[in-house]
Order: structure tokens, then C-alpha cells, then sequence
């Protein structure tokens, strides 16, 4: 068994080596070589599931991938040549929005049915091992889409790929390597915004993307039903499905995805199965639509996703336009063990701050509302304290407007801005007579202390220590033990940190 494991491993670097040279994200090329990272045995937890869903070890594969749920899934060909699912895989990060890859730059993850044969195998990336998803396939093309180096690699780390763990790559790459040992050619990646259901679409109704997602749907059916990696042609800027010959043609038709589509046919037992499932899927649909399901928000500027397993690790960690906590909090979640090693550097996805800063709507509320209210209050009082005998005097004759304000009891002041207007009005001889009142020995200075009082103390300084707050970038806690406690130093809102001796430990030596 270790003579065949061996010789299998130099039959394939042999292959790799004869292959186009390929990297990660944004990397350089590099040679392709046998290295451990790359040759590291399928773990014998995995082979023994295998055996418990009779599978072969080298039998085919396929890759299935949801950004909303921030899942991918390994399906594996039974010994009865459906497929399977072998195991699901949280996904540590991945960038952009909902929706396909449209140029280069756009951060965006590609989106789409894929073919992943060995020369895109990549034992040597800088992110610990890789795959390239193949984009632009011939339908992006026919678009005019464009980008490159688009991958499914570890580091966790994402700009326009799908990131995993090293630990995650590392049995991903070797399934694939090992169905590749069997005999398949190429694997399919499928590529999904969220799993298509009708839950699920009744949500995105609005989006801008639908009428892709319909499209792309369509091979998500042919595959739920038949349990069989669909095949896929492209034609008129479409995708085709599980395409064959018309019976009355002599040839098999020639797919283009620019040209107008050939002569062909769907399979009847699979064309009615996919039909069957769609009127399901589409009365679900309707009852969704007719009892008013919330539509999904679009986005607001975050970046991508994360699984919530790995968002419970990071401090101030979110699982961004993927699905949040369902059942279990981020710290419930926390105390589980991540399914490898998050690296230091991990940004979690957050929401862009430029649109909050550039939409002050509640900002002038509190700016205006506070000196408003200090200069009623500060127009008040020094009168009271300053000023001579004579130029209270006048102001208490009706030369000035101030006097509405000064005689208003206190309760008065500070509920309304508008004063009740006087039922009489005050004679020259009553203000004169209050106004001596004020100052003789022995006045009542009641109402002095009662503006005094009323007086608000600093009103504006909660407001604007409230704004100020959600001005600072986020700061990681760093002590997790701080959550519980009263009084702690940790963040209201703060995810608890994990130290660092809590996960598996990374391929250093090998990386």
C-alpha cells in the first residue's frame, strides 16, 4: 500500500511538473516541485467516512460553493455512480458581494460552474497550497468579463478567491489529487451566491443578479435531481445543461458561447425530473412572495464573508454579507474549536465607513439641538449676575426682548421653546415696581436659584461623547476573561479573543 502511495505521488508531480505553472492570489509564478505540503495522505478520520458512504478513495469528486452560508462542500462518486456528500468545509473568508466576478480588480468571487483539471493544481502557492477556479470560463468570456488568478487557497486571507485554512486546503488538495489518481480528468466547481432555494430567492428578488442566479439554478436542479455532475456547454451567452444529440442529427452538436445554439436535446427522464422540481420550487416561491417575505438589504459596503465559526475567533469579528449566528451567539461559538489555524493578520468583514460619514442625518440633530439649548440657558443667567442697576431697570421697563425670558418660571424655560404669551400685559409701572422689588433688602431670591437650578449641566456633552465614540477605529479586547466581568476592560460588543495556543498548530516547517 506505501509502494503504491509512493508511486502515486511521483506520478503526479511528473503530471504537475508537465503542467502550466500557476500561483495564488496576486503571487508570482513559481516552479512546480514535489513538496509534503502537497503529497500529505487524505487523514484516516476522512478514508473511514468514506467506507461508512462506500466510496472509493480515488473515485470523482465535485466542489460545490455557497457564499451566503460561507460553505463548501466535497461531494464524492459512489460505487453506485451517484455522488455523495463527503464532508462540508466552513469557508474562513472570502471578499467582494453577492454576485459574479465582472473585471479584474473588482475584489468580486467568481460565481459560476468551473472545470478544475491537475495543471491548475498549484502545490507551490505562497497562500500554503491552492487551486485555480478557472475563471474566465467561455461564458465570462463571451461577456467580455475579465480577471485572473482567481483560487481556492489557505491563509484565510481574500481578494477575489475563496480562503480556507491551511488545514483545509491541505485535505482538499489531496482529495482532488486522489481522484485525479483515479482517473478523472477534471472536477467540476460550482459556484453559488447562496444554496438556490426558493427561501432563498424570495429574499435576493430585487437584486440586480437574479436573472443569472435563475440561469446558474438551472444546472443547481440538474444536479439535486440526478445526483450526477451535470455537463455544461455555453451558447448565445447562456449556459446549457446536460446537452445531447437531437435524435434526427448525425453529429453531436458544437457548442459556442457567442453563436447561436445547435440543434439539441435534454435527456427526458432528466429534463422532467428538473421540471417537477422547478414547479415546486416556483409555487413555494409565490407563497413566499404573497405573504410578504422581507427582501434581503443590499450592500452597504461590507467586503465579502466569513463562516460564523471563524468569526467567534477574531475579536470584533463578523460574518459580514454571510448568514450570522443562527441558535448559537459568535461567543457560544467561541469556546468550539476552529477547524484549523486562523492566522494573525485576518481582517473579518466590516461595513465601509465613507457612506455613515458622508449621510450626517443625526449628526446636525445633535449639534444644533445642544448650543440651542446652553445659549437659552447662558442669555439667562448673566443677567442675573452682571450688569447695573440701571440696565436691569430698562429691561424690566420692556426695552429689551430679554424679559420674556427672565420672568418665565423655570419649568418653562427648558420645555418650551416658545413662551406662553402673557393673558395682560404688564404695565410700566408693574415692571418698574418688580424690577425695584429685585433689588431692595430682603427680596426673595427663590427664583434666582430656581433658573439657577433649571439650569441644564453641560447637556451637550453626552451628546457629542456619543458621536465622538463611533468615530475610533474598532480596538480588539484583550482579555476574553473581561466579557463576564462587571467592570472589565473589554468592548461593549466585543467578540472574546482566543489565545493563540488554542488551535492546531500551522504547517510552519512546511510552509
Amino acid at each position: 500500500m506505501n509502494s503504491r502511495s509512493l508511486a502515486r505521488a511521483v506520478l503526479a508531480s511528473v503530471a504537475l511538473a508537465a503542467s502550466i505553472v500557476l500561483a495564488g492570489c496576486d503571487t508570482d509564478q513559481v516552479s512546480l516541485a514535489t513538496n509534503a505540503k502537497a503529497n500529505q495522505p487524505v487523514p484516516p478520520k476522512l478514508v473511514a467516512a468514506m467506507g461508512e458512504k462506500d466510496m472509493d478513495l480515488n473515485s470523482p469528486i465535485l466542489i460545490r460553493l455557497f457564499k451566503q452560508e460561507a460553505e463548501l462542500e466535497i461531494w464524492k462518486q459512489t460505487r453506485s455512480g451517484q455522488f455523495a456528500l463527503l464532508k462540508t468545509y466552513p469557508i474562513c473568508r472570502w471578499s467582494g458581494d453577492l454576485g459574479p466576478k465582472v473585471r479584474e480588480g473588482d475584489r468580486q468571487a467568481p460565481e459560476g460552474f468551473y472545470s478544475i483539471n491537475p495543471s491548475q493544481m498549484n502545490p507551490q502557492s505562497a497562500y500554503y497550497l491552492s487551486f485555480n477556479t478557472g475563471f474566465p470560463n467561455a461564458f465570462d468570456k463571451a461577456l467580455g468579463r475579465t480577471g485572473s488568478q482567481l483560487m481556492v487557497h489557505g491563509d484565510c486571507s481574500s481578494r477575489g478567491c475563496y480562503a480556507m485554512t491551511d488545514e483545509q486546503i491541505a485535505e482538499i488538495y489531496s482529495l482532488g489529487r486522489e481522484s485525479f489518481f483515479g482517473g478523472q480528468k477534471a472536477f467540476q466547481f460550482q459556484a453559488y451566491p447562496f444554496r438556490m432555494t426558493p427561501v432563498n430567492m424570495a429574499k435576493h428578488r430585487n437584486n440586480p443578479n437574479m436573472a443569472f442566479w435563475k440561469m446558474i439554478k438551472e444546472g443547481y436542479d440538474h444536479f439535486e435531481v440526478t445526483r450526477q455532475e451535470p455537463k455544461v456547454d455555453f451558447c448565445e451567452k447562456k449556459y446549457v445543461f446536460d446537452a445531447a444529440k437531437a435524435p434526427d442529427a448525425k453529429r453531436e452538436p458544437v457548442f459556442d458561447a457567442s453563436a447561436k445554439c445547435p440543434a439539441y436535446v435534454i435527456p427526458e427522464e432528466i429534463a422532467s425530473a428538473v421540471a417537477e422540481k422547478q414547479q415546486r420550487d416556483e409555487a413555494e416561491y409565490n407563497k413566499l412572495v404573497a405573504r410578504g417575505t422581507p427582501v434581503a438589504r443590499m450592500n452597504t459596503g461590507i467586503d465579502g464573508g466569513m463562516n460564523k465559526i471563524f468569526a467567534s475567533k477574531i475579536p470584533e469579528g463578523s460574518t459580514g454579507l454571510s448568514e450570522g449566528a443562527e441558535g448559537n451567539t459568535l461567543q457560544m461559538l467561541a469556546m468550539s474549536k476552529a477547524p484549523g489555524t486562523i492566522p494573525g493578520t485576518v481582517n473579518p468583514p466590516k461595513p465601509n465607513l465613507e457612506p455613515v460619514a458622508s449621510a450626517p442625518q443625526e449628526e446636525p440633530v445633535v449639534a444644533v439641538a445642544a448650543p440651542a439649548t446652553n445659549t437659552r440657558v447662558a442669555s439667562v443667567a448673566p443677567a442675573e449676575k452682571s450688569g447695573s442697576f440701571f440696565s436691569n431697570l430698562g429691561r424690566k421697563m420692556g426695552l429689551s426682548t430679554a424679559d420674556t425670558t427672565a420672568t418665565t418660571p423655570p419649568p418653562q424655560v427648558t420645555a418650551s421653546v416658545t413662551p406662553a404669551p402673557a393673558t395682560t400685559p404688564p404695565t410700566a409701572a408693574s415692571r418698574l415696581k418688580a424690577a425695584v422689588t429685585r433689588f431692595v433688602p430682603g427680596h426673595d431670591k427663590s427664583k434666582d436659584n430656581a433658573v439657577a437650578t433649571a439650569k441644564p449641566a453641560e447637556p451637550a456633552k453626552p451628546a457629542e461623547t456619543k458621536v465622538a465614540a463611533t468615530r475610533p477605529a474598532l480596538k480588539p479586547s484583550v482579555n476574553d476573561g473581561d466579557a463576564t466581568s462587571s467592570g472589565g476592560g473589554q468592548l461593549a460588543g466585543a467578540a472574546p479573543v482566543m489565545s493563540s495556543n488554542s488551535f492546531d498548530s500551522r504547517f510552519g516547517a512546511m510552509k
